[in-house]
């Protein structure tokens, strides 16, 4: 970064509206543009050459001197100038495209005060369809989120109500990777999230990060069918996790509950498989002759039978998410959840001999 950058900015910031403005686009426009609104979607590559550089920060990373920004601004600004004179159709599509973008963040920005506004701290009430636990400290609390109201109404009867709440979600929540950030924001199912969660959107440095302050549960648990609808789910709700809510998982506080696939039985014992290796190796030691049950979704499950094997602390298996890294984690979900279809396609011809396909 520095001053060169700095010059870039202004200087295409500073042509850009005044072409915008001296072209009546802007017009009807009730609320002003932003910098940002100009600039948002860009990619710029800045080289200048310096005779005597001079860097600022412990790094020494960032130039800082001033005559730089002056030089680049003017730079920038004549070139931008007499290409948007040449150019009138481009210059409309850019225009069109600031416009665009300013709508986006003001809508979002309406959005994200919306959901800040509805949260339980701030008087909104709790989502009708969640469960709540009676426990009031957030460190011993856990969450549930659980998709459909039939697993849902499952989770409800065998959870414990002391420490354990429930949040069921209506089918597949929206793919917030292919969406923009107002909808994402407007979407009932994640206003639910922000609202049962209690965070918010803003602190006192950061308008737009996340608010942990009042995180009503420590424990946010995914749970979902183990088939690839179930997974299909899963991925959704951590999309959404990465993208808007990613201080909880880098916290610690995101799990992924590990549901059976199978329930072996003979006579008065039973045991439960995770995989069809267990399924195969319990069968045998009964001889070979047990009644297995493949368990096609949570909703197949008794209330007992769900708290035994996914919700009971001292048997469950809990899968905690983790970001090893954070370049590597973005990569991936843009690539399977994004809308750019070939790397996507390569990824899953590559992968095809790991997948695990329901029958």
């Amino acid at each position: 970064g520095g001053t060169h950058l700095s010059g870039f900015r202004r200087g295409l910031t500073t042509t850009l509206k005044k072409y915008a403005d001296a072209s009546g686009m802007l017009d009807k426009l009730k609320f002003d543009i932003q910098g940002d609104d100009f600039r948002e979607g860009l990619t710029a590559i800045v080289s200048v050459k310096v005779q005597e550089p001079q860097f600022e920060g412990q790094t020494k990373t960032k130039l800082g001197n001033r005559e730089v920004t002056s030089a680049v601004s003017q730079a920038v600004s004549e070139m931008l100038e007499n290409y948007l004179e040449e150019n009138p159709n481009d210059a409309k599509i850019i225009v069109q495209k600031v416009i665009l973008a300013a709508q986006a963040r003001h809508a979002a920005r309406k959005a994200r005060e919306m959901v800040q506004r509805k949260t339980v701290m701030s008087g909104g009430g709790l989502p009708g369809k969640l469960s709540d636990c009676s426990e009031q400290d957030p460190e011993k609390c856990e969450v549930f989120l659980v998709e459909g109201d039939s697993a849902g109404g499952t989770a409800k009867q065998g959870r414990d109500r002391n420490f354990q709440a429930i949040l069921p979600l209506r089918g597949k929540i929206l793919n917030v990777e292919k969406a923009m950030q107002h909808k994402v924001f407007e979407n009932e199912e994640i206003r639910n999230i922000f609202t049962a969660l209690g965070v918010t959107i803003g602190t006192e440095e950061d308008s737009k990060a996340l608010n942990l302050e009042k995180l009503r549960y420590h424990k946010i648990v995914i749970m979902c069918d183990a088939d690839v609808d179930g997974s299909h789910i899963a991925t959704l709700i951590l999309t959404f996790f990465f993208r808007y809510m990613k201080d909880l998982i880098e916290a610690g506080h995101v799990y992924i509950a590990t549901p059976p696939l199978y329930l072996v039985k003979k006579g008065s014992k039973k045991e439960y498989a995770w995989t069809d290796k267990e399924r195969d190796e319990i069968n045998e030691r009964y001889g070979g002759s047990a009644g297995i049950q493949r368990y096609k979704g949570l909703g197949e499950m008794n209330a007992e039978q769900l708290w035994d094997t996914t919700m009971n602390p001292e048997f469950r298996t809990l899968r905690q998410v983790t970001i090893d890294s954070g370049t590597e984690a973005d990569r991936i979900f843009s690539m399977l959840m994004g809308d750019e279809v070939p790397p996507r396609r390569e990824f899953i011809e590559k992968n095809a001999v790991y997948a695990n396909i329901d029958a």
